[in-house]
Order: C-alpha cells, then structure tokens, then sequence
C-alpha cells in the first residue's frame, strides 16, 4: 500500500473532499470517495469523513491500496516516432488519440500504440501507463517525450518537475491580443460547478504560470506561442479562457463557433526540450503543426 502525506496550505478552511480533488487531480473524484469511505484517508491521525474541515498546518495521509490494473494490450496502431534510442523516444501524438487507457477506455490508446511498436517501456507508472512521463489532452497533438527504463523515467520526471524540460505550444485563439506578450500566474484547481473541467481559484488549487508570446495577428483571431512553467491539467487551455482569449475549437473552454469544421482545440506541442538522461547531451525536438491547422491558417491569411 502505497502512502501519502500532505501539510494542509489554505487562506481559509475548506472540505476535505474539495481539497482532495484539487491537489490530486490525478486522482478522480469517486476514487477519492472511495479512499475516505474505505477509511484509507487520515486526517491528523484519525479517521476523516469527506465534509470534514481542513485548515492550515493539518496533516492528511492517503493509504493508496495496490491496484490490480488491467494490463494494456498492444495494438497495431500508426505511430509518428520522431526519435529513438536505448533510453527515450520521442512521439509526434495526433490529434484525437487518448494518451494512456483508462475505465471505460482501455483500447486505441498511445500506451497501445507504443506496446506495438517499441514494446521496452519504464514500468513506473504502472501497466496501465508504461513510459508515460507527462501526457497531452486527447485533442491536444504534438511532442511527448517516452522512457524506456526507468533510470530514464526518473531523469525526465525530475526535469519537467524542476522546469528544466522546455515545452513550447502553438495555439490559435479567438479574439486579438493587444500585449505582444505576456505571463498568466494563478491558481488552477477543478470547478466547483463541473468537476471534469478545471478553472482559475482565488484561493486553493495549483500555482500555474504559462509565459505566451503572439507570433501573429489575423483580425479576430491571435496566433501564439505558449511556454509552460508548470504542467496543470488542461493548463494552457484554461489559462487563455482567463484572459478572454479561448482556444479555437475548445469543446469545453470556448462557447464560441469556430467555423472550421473543427474536431478539437487548435493546440499543438510544437518543440520539446530536454537533457537525454543516458548521455547528458541537450536535445531538442520539433513537430510542425497538422494539416488541420495550417488549413486554418490559410483560410486567415486569404481572409
């Protein structure tokens, strides 16, 4: 049984369930009910229901019982390998295609994918997740860095922990920025109202900053770079939402119609840097963005 432990930060007292979702988001939120119900949560040392208060300086410790996952099976699925070597690949994700499996969504996934064509993955992460070391939302293409050991996966882990991994994104949004750049810096945790989607929070939540730089203007709509300083779910997405500036073909952080015909947000992982954790050497990667993407482009710039 694996075993966590966290010292409660908070401006003001907060329910123990709302808590728990917003600084695990890894973690859903029945399975979080599920830890406190089983009494697999303790809350300065005793046994916590989900309505109990917590407030600064409390201790809470998760009891994570040993899954018994269902083992990801290989499927012969096309695969962008943009690198390759003993320790990491390198993938070019298409849009559209889950990262790892999940409940309900165990097939046709990259984890699938990558059990066909490498088959060598660090095994950290469980059955479910062999190699992933950091993930890209189903509609989100571009750049994700694989390990192929676990020597490898720690590297990686510590370096995207660290900010020393560089992660570049291209996104079109709605509307035209009038800053040439800028640095959004807030907190980001789950909805209150929606708990599958995430938001910015005045207090609680994850600090989340993403530097961004417009590379061009199309009249209603910005073409920018985005740079991550942290990794928060959906981080980019809800960050340019903050600012009045919705990704274009965001299903669930835009209202607006994009016109295009879309399947899903206008965000790619365009360039990816890091240290290769075998040799030392610093390596960067690019992936040019889709052809959906540049057909938008396109359609602006006659426009």
């Amino acid at each position: 049984m694996a075993v966590q432990r966290n010292r409660v930060k908070l401006s003001k007292n907060q329910r123990l369930d709302a808590y728990l979702a917003e600084e695990y988001p890894q973690f859903s939120r029945s399975f979080l009910k599920n830890l406190i119900e089983q009494e697999h949560i303790l809350l300065n040392g005793g046994r916590a229901k989900a309505g109990a208060k917590v407030k600064e300086g409390d201790e809470i410790v998760l009891e994570i019982p040993e899954a018994e996952e269902i083992s990801a099976e290989p499927q012969d699925i096309p695969l962008e390998i943009v690198y390759q070597d003993g320790d990491i690949a390198v993938i070019n994700k298409p849009q559209g295609m889950v990262t790892h499996p999940a409940p309900g969504n165990y097939s046709g996934t990259l984890v699938n994918a990558l059990m066909y064509h490498i088959g060598d993955l660090s095994g950290i992460n469980g059955e479910l997740r062999p190699g992933i070391v950091h993930r890209l939302d189903k509609d989100t293409s571009g750049l994700l860095v694989i390990a192929k050991n676990d020597a490898a996966h720690k590297s990686l882990s510590e370096q995207i922990a660290e900010k020393k991994a560089k992660r570049i994104y291209l996104a079109l949004v709605y509307g035209n920025i009038k800053a040439d750049d800028g640095v959004i810096d807030t907190l980001i945790g789950r909805d209150p109202r929606d708990r599958k989607r995430m938001t910015v929070l005045r207090t609680g939540g994850r600090t989340a900053v993403t530097h961004y730089k417009v590379l061009e203007r199309y009249g209603e709509y910005t073409l920018v770079e985005c740079a991550l300083e942290t990794g928060r779910t959906h981080q980019i997405r809800v960050h340019m939402k903050h600012i009045g500036h919705p990704v274009v073909g965001d299903p669930v952080y835009s209202r607006q119609k994009d016109g295009f015909g879309l399947k899903g947000q206008l965000l790619h992982a365009a360039r990816l840097e890091l240290t290769h954790p075998g040799t030392g050497e610093r390596m960067a990667f690019e992936a040019p963005l889709p052809e959906y993407f540049t057909a938008v482009l396109g359609k602006l710039k006659k426009i």
